[in-house]
C-alpha cells in the first residue's frame, strides 16, 4: 500500500478473521479517529480508547444515538421485545449503577478467590481426561465447559442444557457485530426468546425452592430500596449467564493458541509458575477477546481535530489500543509473558462499564492456561484452528491439540 492510498476498515478484506492487527495498525498510522463505511467513528490508539471508555459524559444507550443502517429490519424483526434493553451494559447512570451494585456483590476479589479451589477441581479433572487421551480440544473440551460450569454454580443454575445454552449465546452475541445478515438476526430473535423463556421458567422454580446462589439473590435483591423488576431481573441473568462464559471461552482459547504459536513462552511458563498472574495480562493484551467497545456521544465533541457529532457511535478499537507501540513500545506485536506493563491492556474497558467479571476472567485464565502450561510444555497443535468469525468477541470454535510425552 502506498502512502496516498485511503485506509478503511474493511471486516471483508482477506485474512481479517485470522490476524485483524494488521489492519488496525495501518489505521492507526494513517487515520486513527477513522469514519467507517458502516457509519461509525472507530478509535484505534490507546491513549483515544481508554480516554473515551472513560468519559462520563458518554452514554452506552442505543436510543441515544442515530440508528445505523439495518436498524428498520431489526426493530421490524423484533417486534415489541426489549432485547436486553434493561442489561446493565446497556444503560447509562442511574440505572447501571443500581443494576450494577445489585449484581457486584458476587463477583468481588474476595468472593472470586473463593472459588478458586473449585475453578481449579474442574481444570484438572479435564486435564486428567486429556492425558489418558492424548489428545484435546481445547475450546470443547476445556475453554467452554470451564467457565460455563462455574458461571452456573455462581448463579444456582443447571448444566443439564449446556449445548442449547451455548448455541443460543452464541447466536445472541453475533450481533454484537456492527454487520450481521437478515439470517443473523432472526438467529438471535429466536435465541433470545428460547432463553428468555429458559430463565423465566428458573426464576419462577427459583421462587418457589430459593437457595443461596446469585439468582435467588437477585430475584430477593433490594438495595436502597430498589427492587429489581421483571424484565430488569430477566436481562440482568442473560446477561451474567452469557458474558460470564462467552469472553472467557475466547480468553482460553486465544491464549492457548498465542501459547502454541509461541512455544518458547510456553516453556518459560511452565519453568516459572509465579508468571501466572502477569502471563494472563499478557495474553489479555496480545489478542483480546473482546475487540470493541461501543460509546455514543450526546454533544458534538472533538477528538484529535475531528468533529463527530451529538448522537454519534464511538468504536473504541481495545484489540488495536492493546497493539499501539505509543503505548507498549516498538515490541507492541510480540508475545512477553514478563511484560511489566502487561497489565495497562483495554480488554476489560474502562470508566464505569468496566467489565464486573473481571475477576473472575482473571482468574479462570490463570488456572486454567497456567495448568496447560505446567501440565504439558509440549502440546502442539493437531489441526487447524477455527476462528469464530466474529468482530466483536474474537475466539475460536475449536483448538485441537496433541499434548506430547
Amino acid at each position: 500500500m502506498t502512502a496516498t492510498e485511503p485506509v478503511s476498515f474493511n471486516p471483508f478484506e482477506p485474512g481479517f478473521f485470522d490476524d485483524p492487527y494488521e489492519q488496525y495498525r495501518r489505521l492507526r498510522e494513517a487515520e486513527p479517529v477513522h469514519h467507517s463505511p458502516l457509519g461509525t467513528w472507530m478509535l484505534t490508539r490507546h491513549a483515544d480508547v481508554t480516554r473515551v471508555l472513560r468519559d462520563p459524559t458518554l452514554s452506552v444507550e442505543l436510543d441515544n444515538a442515530e440508528p445505523l443502517p439495518g436498524a428498520e429490519l431489526r426493530e421490524e424483526l423484533a417486534g415489541d421485545r426489549s432485547g436486553g434493553s434493561r442489561a446493565m451494559l446497556n444503560l447509562d447512570p442511574p440505572d447501571h449503577d443500581r443494576l450494577r451494585r445489585l449484581a457486584s456483590k458476587a463477583f468481588t476479589p474476595k468472593m472470586v478467590q473463593e472459588l478458586r479451589p473449585r475453578v481449579q477441581q474442574l481444570v484438572d479433572e479435564t486435564l486428567d481426561r486429556a492425558a489418558s487421551a492424548g489428545t484435546m480440544d481445547i475450546v470443547a473440551d476445556l475453554a467452554f465447559p470451564l467457565p460455563f460450569t462455574v458461571i452456573s454454580e455462581m448463579l444456582g443454575m443447571p448444566v443439564d442444557r449446556r449445548d442449547e445454552v451455548r448455541a443460543w449465546s452464541h447466536a445472541l452475541t453475533k450481533t454484537l457485530d456492527p454487520i450481521v445478515t437478515e439470517d443473523d438476526l432472526r438467529a438471535s430473535i429466536a435465541a433470545g426468546d428460547a432463553m428468555t423463556e429458559y430463565v423465566r421458567e428458573l426464576v419462577v422454580a427459583k421462587r418457589r425452592d430459593p437457595d443461596d446462589r446469585l439468582l435467588s439473590g437477585l430475584i430477593g435483591a433490594e438495595d436502597r430500596g430498589d427492587v429489581l423488576d421483571e424484565q430488569e431481573l430477566i436481562d440482568q441473568v442473560i446477561l451474567l449467564y452469557v458474558a460470564g462464559h462467552e469472553t472467557t471461552v475466547n480468553l482460553i482459547g486465544n491464549g492457548a493458541l498465542a501459547l502454541l504459536r509461541n512455544p518458547d513462552q510456553l516453556r518459560r511458563w511452565h519453568d516459572d509458575p509465579e508468571l501466572d498472574q502477569n502471563a494472563v495480562e499478557e495474553l489479555l493484551r496480545f489478542d483480546s477477546p473482546v475487540q470493541f467497545s461501543r460509546r455514543v456521544t450526546l454533544e458534538d465533541v472533538d477528538i484529535d481535530g475531528h468533529r463527530v457529532e451529538a448522537r454519534s457511535f464511538l468504536f473504541t478499537c481495545l484489540g488495536s489500543a492493546n497493539r499501539d507501540p505509543e503505548h507498549w513500545g516498538d515490541d507492541a506485536d510480540v508475545l512477553d509473558l514478563g511484560r511489566a506493563t502487561a497489565g495497562q491492556h483495554a480488554s476489560f474497558g474502562g470508566g464505569i462499564h468496566h467489565c464486573l467479571g473481571s475477576a473472575l476472567a482473571r482468574t479462570e485464565g490463570q488456572v486454567a492456561l497456567g495448568s496447560l502450561a505446567r501440565h504439558f510444555p509440549q502440546m502442539a497443535l493437531a489441526g487447524d484452528p477455527v476462528r469464530n468469525d466474529r468482530i466483536v468477541l474474537r475466539g475460536l470454535d475449536s483448538l485441537p491439540v496433541s499434548l506430547g510425552a
